[in-house]
């Protein structure tokens, strides 16, 4: 009865899996990791990972030490999003098996709240990647830092707010803008911005629900 088994997983996943438990940190000892994903499109069904890029926020400071770039070769090329991101399907960046890049992502966010900006997608994208290694989806805390804006405000808005609209807003200098790091480290800026907003609103230490 081989179906009756408990099913085993690679230790890089167990070691994963295992870093969540018993995790109860203060909100200012919580590792924040600030990540996005450049892609072949929009379409996580069908679409690949192209650059992972992230960058870490701990005790609401950032720390670019902490930090995770990588380009991910794929067979799988879409010329027209070229235009977007500029990575190429050859050239001089090195590239990384997908596989690989995934059990570098992993062991990076070991015990971390995830942030990104509209991050339904780019966990979508990595939870893809992770069932095509036969690997149940990531298991971090979200935030997205699009309805953590909302959070800011007092009225209640249904606005689909971009990350361009955002920097701009907050008069954030738009470097490196569609790299996977570059977006990273954007989004990072705003969300201790939104922390920042939150803090004065609510006029109390900030708890992670609170994200």
């Amino acid at each position: 009865m081989n179906w009756f088994k408990r099913k085993t997983y690679p230790d890089f996943y167990n070691a994963y899996a295992e870093s969540f438990k018993g995790k109860n940190n203060p909100l200012e000892a919580t590792r924040f990791i600030v990540f996005d994903t450049e892609t072949t499109g929009l379409n996580p069904n069908e679409d690949l990972i192209l650059s992972i890029g992230t960058v870490t926020i701990q005790n609401f400071s950032i720390d670019v030490s902490d930090s995770l770039e990588c380009y991910v070769q794929q067979e799988h090329f879409n010329a027209d999003t070229v235009k977007i991101h500029g990575i190429l399907k050859a050239g001089s960046i090195r590239k990384i098996e997908e596989t690989e890049a995934i059990k570098l992502f992993l062991k990076h966010i070991e015990g971390a709240v995830l942030v990104a900006h509209h991050i339904a997608f780019d966990v979508a994208m990595i939870n893809q990647a992770l069932q095509r290694m036969d690997l149940p989806k990531l298991k971090n805390k979200l935030v997205d830092t699009g309805q953590l804006y909302k959070k800011t405000k007092y009225v209640k808005d249904h606005t689909h707010y971009s990350l361009d609209q955002l920097c701009n807003t907050f008069n954030i200098t738009m470097h490196d803008r569609h790299t996977a790091s570059g977006d990273a480290y954007l989004t990072a800026v705003l969300f201790l911005k939104f922390a920042a907003l939150l803090k004065k609103k609510k006029n109390r230490d900030l708890r992670l629900s609170d994200f």
